[in-house]
């Protein structure tokens, strides 16, 4: 008996003093001070309990992501080239104005925006994968896709068979997939692709340095690029309930994509081969020269993840409202925002801007849309409108500055998106790309009740209660 209390001590103290190197590596790695703190007390405190939990939940840095990059530049640079059909990023230092929204967009994303580009604003899944699949059909070359979630459903059947064709005709076919948003996804599926010459790889967001236990790590990232010169980008993933049926529990589906065509499908490219180049450590044979001029769109791909050096998904949306002089809209299925964006959407309704943000009114995930009532409370702000969408689930990840800039992509605006997902949203400055947005956002919010920012104090004691602990918990949301 008491070499058993002996070994459970000694296993207690080896504990302990993990907990405590842990809370230790939590202090310097953990983005906000309330995180750090939070993690470093409970590790001390509850090591058996909190361990674990850091170890899959705690990391906000992807590790190795950006050394892999560093690592195969040289290679990059000789297939890109001496690139003089690409403007360089002029440093902030050498602006003349280095305030302007453009600025900070591209000093985010280490590129420019591009001009001559054709947009087109997809609405519904039906049209989206539509006109995906047209243009795989379409395909001579090859044809890049990345995905979140892909279902073994009718519609991941129809694009499974589809990809299974075009490979057989010659067409270099890569699919790379989230291994946590697709671990339903039976192996079956990949591997009736991979025997037909469809080269399909998980992104791995377990590998590297540091990552091995993390589960907390997406890439969110949903493109489709084919032959170079036309991708697709936005919030929907494969799936028979993106197609917005009435059967697929929700009532309906809402979401929105874009297609781009012209040089902004260069950087999307250059994208995904980053990506691929992590999950496999080959650099894929692209076609990486400038594609022609398909309209006057000028369009930035910004993407965003765990390996920034800053947090530049907030940091676009804090400058994207920030740029608002007359009008905010946006549209996202999560909204537990950091403290930085609510500051920036209070201010910007001080300033008079119609500050509008769609939400839905059926959760898909319960513990995170709790906690966006929490976050509407804080924002305490009249004149920001909250609507809630009714006609389904709503999924789309869009937002409208005054009548110049818009964002299409597959950010949320939470924390998960922020610091923890890969994620790409194309920024478009284009007149008549925004009105199609505008136009679309005024149709949505026919289909939504107005609420408010009150919604939590419509809630019972012990509703508020649960609410409050889902905002604790919003860092790993």
């Amino acid at each position: 008996m008491s070499f058993l209390l002996g070994l459970a001590s000694l296993l207690y103290t080896a504990i302990e003093i993990t907990g405590i190197f842990t809370a230790l590596v939590a202090i310097r790695e953990t983005r906000t001070p309330q995180g750090a703190v939070a993690w470093a007390i409970s590790l001390v405190t509850f090591p058996i309990v909190t361990l674990p939990l850091y170890w899959i939940f705690g990391r906000s840095k992807f590790h190795g992501y950006v050394d892999a990059m560093r690592t195969g530049r040289k290679e990059f640079q000789r297939r890109i080239g001496d690139r003089h059909d690409v403007p360089p990023v002029t440093p902030l230092s050498e602006r003349r104005l280095p305030h302007l929204p453009r600025t900070v967009f591209e000093t985010l994303a280490e590129s420019p925006f591009l001009g001559g580009n054709a947009m087109e604003l997809l609405v519904n899944g039906t049209a989206t994968f539509e006109a995906v699949f047209a243009a795989i059909e379409a395909a001579e070359r090859y044809v890049l896709i990345q995905f979140y979630i892909v279902r073994d459903d009718s519609l991941g059947k129809e694009l499974g068979e589809l990809l299974v064709r075009k490979a057989r005709e010659g067409v270099r076919v890569r699919f790379l997939y989230d291994e946590l948003g697709s671990y339903t996804t039976p192996a079956a599926y990949w591997e009736t692709l991979r025997a037909a010459g469809v080269e399909a790889h998980p992104f791995h967001t377990t590998r590297g340095p540091g990552n091995r236990f993390q589960l907390n790590f997406r890439n969110h990232r949903k493109i489709v690029v084919v032959d170079g010169h036309t991708a697709f980008v936005g919030g929907h993933n494969v799936g028979t309930e993106y197609l917005g049926g009435k059967d697929n529990g929700y009532g309906g589906w809402r979401d929105t994509h874009a297609r781009i065509s012209g040089p902004a499908v260069l950087p999307i490219q250059v994208c995904f081969g980053k990506d691929w180049y992590w999950a496999t450590s080959e650099i894929p044979d692209l076609d990486l020269s400038m594609p022609a001029r398909q309209g006057d769109a000028e369009v930035l791909a910004l993407p965003t993840g765990p390996v920034d050096a800053l947090e530049n998904c907030s940091l676009m949306f804090i400058q994207a409202i920030a740029s608002a002089k007359e009008r905010f809209w946006i549209a996202s299925p999560y909204f537990v925002p950091d403290t930085s964006v609510m500051k920036a959407l209070q201010m910007a309704a001080m300033r008079g801007v119609d500050v509008r943000i769609m939400l839905p009114k059926k959760p898909d995930h319960l513990m995170v849309y709790l906690a966006g009532f929490a976050c509407l409370k804080e924002l305490g702000q009249p004149g920001i409108r909250v609507f809630r969408y009714v006609d389904g689930f709503l999924h789309q990840k869009v937002f409208l500055a005054d009548n110049g800039l818009a964002g299409v992509g597959t950010a949320n605006l939470d924390n998960r998106s922020f610091r923890l997902n890969f994620e790409i949203t194309m920024l478009v400055e284009d007149p008549d790309f925004c009105k199609d947005v505008e136009s679309m956002f005024l149709d949505d919010f026919n289909h939504c009740i107005e609420t408010g920012p009150n919604e939590y104090d419509d809630k019972n004691i012990l509703h508020q209660t649960i609410i409050r602990f889902a905002r604790l918990l919003s860092p790993i949301l």
